[in-house]
């Protein structure tokens, strides 16, 4: 809520087009609204008679029974003058014919439709009830999240009489109800990680209502935090003795057996199901199939078959065909085109993933589960890290739905295994180069050649019925020369077709010549490689080019603009030269520009390069100008996202100008849409001529190692450029991969190589000359001496920072040691001096506008008043950073910022509130990996503890320790002080 109180008008469901003069609310404070502007109710007194008139919607009230409810048993002696006092302002203020005389008494009549909050809430949980048996559980969440806003405090709050104190009850009663059947069904939906967050705030708040306690147990049991469920009833237990010398209700106990008899049963809801707007999520990914496909009958139905068998009603088993064959036979045609054929058995949905499993970097599978995952509705927050849990969400977020995924080009069985759906109902179309005999269950299909008359018939298709007719055994020759390959045919087919001078005998006298023809005796890559070749031969000189140069990028896919900078030409002919490939096969379209080779044409196309292109320097410029292209943007985007920040003018200047943005949010999503291609550029560029600008790039790009998606890609890429400089002996580049590298490890809690890494990077400070460095390197190592407690090297680092980023006059860098170097100070006990400083870190960032890093500053800030004792000034701080953070979808940042949060709140004796943001932190991920989530835990449990959870504040110390252990963190010794105190009492 944002504290402005708000009008039935404002927060009601479906409200009418014409808006209600008079409306009332009485699931808060006892208010009223005239189109939208508060009206006078008077005093409480007043206020209880309208609460207690709006209750009886409708009905009369008398005089008596108003009395009653305002005073109870002792009414003063002149209550009825009261009462028709109250009633004739009231009538007042009110618009006429609403407040009437009836029989002595009173009532409220004439109120359109809407008008009382309450009875909006009642319709909205009346029709959520509906919803809800119909089983559209979406909709019914959603309809009672409306009705749960409505509520805007405490009912009735301020309101006297022993009629509004039993309605209170009443009300709060109903809202409890209305809390506990909308986060059944979030567990109905697998919305288990953020049920546990306010749970435990409910619990807390409602410590024996067991209904929530029940609730509590179910989603930490499915969210995989067993013992922390086992605890919440140990706890529950104990309480209930306590407090009502009672024990927990049957279903509780029934709830604790089943979980400690990991009973299946409880993990069925499937794990996260997203809210649609308005219907669920439908991935539709399958590309376009071709227009002209042909032959394959056999194929098609014995495919369609298997597909059918995994849809029908009686459906068992999950339905796996894998469809195997070499290069340009046609698997990715016949699987596209057979599973559009069976769209409508899997209404669900289609997926659809190229795995690149041909090429030298295959598509990792929690990459794609990632994709997976956003394209049926999950969101980024809610994607875990590990392969193991994103394939285990990825199959509970199938359960139950009719899906269709198509895996393209697969290397292994391995590969695909965790892409697999896990019930009846989906299937999975995989094609290789590969048999999978070792995919266990999958049906698996061996694809060869055309037959002859498919082969005719296809290459009819593309060239003409009148061209063919007249020549049709030159058309089998040329179908025969193309080996019945079906891409060898598709593509001599097209060149032909845009030949009209050609005839087919011309085109077959052609591919006679056994050098350009492929030999069907011969599979795998040189029987493409000779198809391929065909295509490549009739290229006009720009196309060829064009297919060569764009073959030296490594990149999953290029963008229109990196594609003009490789080949120096103006984006328009660019991608006519483009599209022109497309049309003659030799490329893909990945999306409105963007372009993507085959992985064979890709290899095919280098080795062109290789051999035609004259001179070989071409190729290196080629790169050179890709990798110029994309740290010219990076360059840009660092500027827009750090404005002052001198690191822009200490970074390699290449000759490309980049791509220009029209705000902070573009440039974000060129960064974050460019991270593939951008990262495998800076690993192909690792040479002596273009390390010093891969590594800018890598510098440039930083919030790729921040942001959470790209953070592994981003960590390996870092630490193949810090090897190569090292070995070419540039001190420049290597001191600056190694800082990078050294930041990488640091915020992923690797404390001992991030340390390692930046000793390493101080020492080769002199060798290297490098202003950025200067600063850099030093403030890098305080970060790390800081976060493993040894605040006198952290202070010694940061004032080293300090001196080098004043002497390079890079503001932004100062503010940054300035901040770092007032947490070492507070956590030295020096709290004064802190606070000092994390202001002027505060006010530098101010002035330069820089969003982004402001947020890091105000972080730190935080962090220094909470431990100042100043904490609503720190969650000042802290709240402005973590909007700043999510508006520049830095996740990571925002867990921290969250487990910042609880920290105060505990240090402020408010455990609830911590609880709730510990949950958050561990629920979004947090910059420093295992180390910063052993210590939300630590704080969690500490907030439990204080809570009287002291069995779930166990389990949480024993997750902490082990991770404390694991990463070798000197406060595993706190922990385990913690768990001996609680094992004491």
């Amino acid at each position: 809520m944002d504290g402005v109180p708000r009008g039935p008008e404002q927060r009601g469901p479906g409200s009418p087009t014409e808006p209600v003069a008079l409306r009332f609310g009485v699931l808060g404070p006892v208010r009223a609204w005239r189109d939208g502007v508060p009206v006078a109710t008077g005093s409480p007194q007043q206020r209880a008679l309208l609460a207690a008139l709006l209750l009886r919607e409708g009905r009369t009230a008398t005089a008596a029974e108003l009395i009653d409810a305002l005073w109870g048993g002792e009414p003063p002696s002149q209550a009825l003058a009261a009462v028709r006092t109250y009633a004739s302002r009231l009538r007042k203020v009110l618009d006429p014919g609403v407040l009437v005389s009836e029989s002595g008494g009173y009532a409220v009549r004439g109120l359109g439709e809407g008008a009382l909050d309450l009875a909006a809430a009642q319709e909205l949980a009346a029709e959520a009830e509906k919803a809800r048996n119909t089983g559209d559980l979406c909709r019914a969440r959603d309809l009672l999240n409306q009705a749960l806003a409505l509520w805007d405090g405490e009912s009735l709050a301020g309101v006297p009489g022993p009629y509004a104190d039993a309605q209170r009850v009443r009300l709060e009663e109903w809202r409890l109800q209305l809390l506990e059947t909308r986060l059944d069904m979030d567990l109905e939906q697998g919305c288990h990680a953020e049920a546990v967050s306010e749970l435990t705030a409910l619990t807390a708040a409602h410590p024996l209502r067991e209904r929530l306690r029940e609730l509590l147990m179910l989603a930490l049991y499915r969210s995989g935090r067993q013992a922390e469920a086992l605890a919440v009833y140990a706890d529950t237990r104990r309480l209930l003795a306590d407090e009502l010398g009672v024990d927990p209700r049957p279903g509780l106990s029934e709830l604790q057996q089943r979980i400690l008899e990991a009973d299946p049963a409880l993990v069925e809801p499937p794990a996260r199901l997203p809210r649609p707007d308005p219907a669920p999520v439908r991935p539709a990914q399958l590309p376009a199939t071709v227009p002209d496909f042909t032959g394959r009958a056999a194929f098609v139905r014995e495919l369609g078959e298997v597909l059918a068998s995994a849809s029908g009603d009686e459906a068992r088993v999950m339905a796996v065909s894998a469809v195997a064959g070499i290069g340009g036979v046609g698997k990715t045609t016949l699987a596209v085109h057979v599973a559009h054929a069976a769209r409508d058995a899997f209404p669900d949905g289609q997926l659809y993933v190229d795995l690149q499993g041909a090429g030298a970097r295959a598509a990792e599978p929690e990459t794609v589960l990632g994709s997976f995952l956003r394209a049926l509705g999950t969101a980024d927050s809610a994607i875990p890290d590990s392969l193991e849990e994103r394939a285990a969400l990825y199959r509970s977020v199938l359960d139950g739905r009719r899906v269709l995924v198509l895996l393209d080009n697969a290397r292994d069985a391995a590969q695909v295994r965790p892409l697999l759906p896990g019930t009846a109902g989906c299937a999975a179309l995989v094609t290789s180069r590969v048999r999978m005999v070792d995919l266990a269950g999958a049906h698996l299909v061996d694809l060869d050649v055309m037959a002859p008359e498919e082969a005719l018939a296809l290459f009819t298709k593309i060239v003409g019925e009148e061209r063919v007719r007249s020549e049709r055994e030159a058309a089998l020759d040329v179908v025969a020369a193309c080996g019945f390959l079906p891409l060898a045919i598709r593509i001599a087919a097209s060149r032909l077709a845009a030949r009209r001078t050609w005839t087919v005998s011309f085109l077959a006298a052609k591919l006679a010549d056994e050098r350009r023809r492929l030999d069907e005796l011969q599979a795998g890559d040189l029987a493409v490689a000779a198809t391929f070749e065909l295509g490549y031969g009739a290229l006009e000189t720009a196309q060829a080019r064009a297919f060569r140069l764009l073959g030296l990028a490594d990149g999953p896919d290029i963008s229109l603009a990196a594609a003009a900078a490789l080949l120096d030409l103006p984006a328009a002919e660019t991608e006519d030269l483009l599209e022109s490939l497309v049309d003659t096969s030799l490329l893909e379209s990945a999306g409105p520009g963007r372009y993507r080779f085959h992985d064979l044409l890709r290899l095919y196309a280098r080795a062109c390069a290789e051999r035609d292109e004259q001179p070989p320097a071409e190729r290196e410029a080629a790169r050179s100008r890709l990798l110029d292209h994309y740290l010219a943007t990076a360059v840009r985007v660092y500027g827009i996202e750090r404005p002052g920040d001198r690191t822009v003018a200490h970074l390699e200047k290449g000759r490309a100008a980049g791509e220009e943005f029209s705000g902070a949010a573009k440039a974000l999503d060129w960064l974050h849409s460019e991270a593939g291609p951008l990262l495998a550029c800076v690993q192909q560029s690792l040479g002596a001529s273009m390390v010093r600008r891969a590594v800018d790039l890598l510098v440039a790009a930083i919030d790729l190692a921040e942001s959470g998606a790209d953070s592994r890609q981003y960590r390996k890429t870092a630490r193949a450029a810090c090897e190569a400089a090292a070995a070419l002996g540039d001190a420049r580049a290597e001191v600056r991969a190694r800082v990078t590298v050294a930041q990488v490890f640091s915020q992923a809690g690797r404390f001992e190589a991030a340390d390692e890494e930046a000793r390493r990077a101080d020492a080769l400070l002199r060798d290297a000359d490098d202003p950025w460095a200067n600063g850099t390197a030093p403030n890098q190592l305080g970060i790390i001496a800081l976060c493993t407690a040894r605040y006198a090297e952290a202070e010694g680092c940061f004032l080293r920072a300090i001196d080098a980023f004043r002497a390079d006059g890079n503001r932004p860098g100062e503010a940054s040691a300035v901040c770092n170097l007032s947490r070492t100070l507070a956590s030295m006990g020096r709290t004064g001096e802190a606070v000092e400083l994390a202001q002027r870190g505060v006010e530098i960032y101010d002035e330069l506008g820089m969003s982004m890093r402001l947020a890091n500053a105000r972080y730190a800030s935080g962090i220094v008043l909470s431990q100042a004792g100043r904490s609503s000034e720190a969650l000042a701080q802290l709240d402005e950073a973590l909007c700043i953070f999510a508006e520049n979808r830095q996740s990571l940042w925002e867990g921290t910022t969250h487990y910042r949060i609880a920290e105060v709140h505990l240090r402020a004796g408010r455990p609830a509130r911590a609880a709730r943001h510990a949950e958050q932190a561990l629920a979004t991920g947090c910059i420093g990996g295992d180390w910063m989530r052993a210590n939300a835990l630590t704080v969690l449990g500490r907030a439990l503890d204080a809570l009287g959870q002291g069995d779930r504040a166990r389990a949480c110390w024993r997750e902490a320790l082990t991770l404390y252990e694991e990463t070798g963190s000197a406060e595993a010794v706190q922990v385990r002080h913690l768990l001996a105190r609680l094992s004491a009492a």
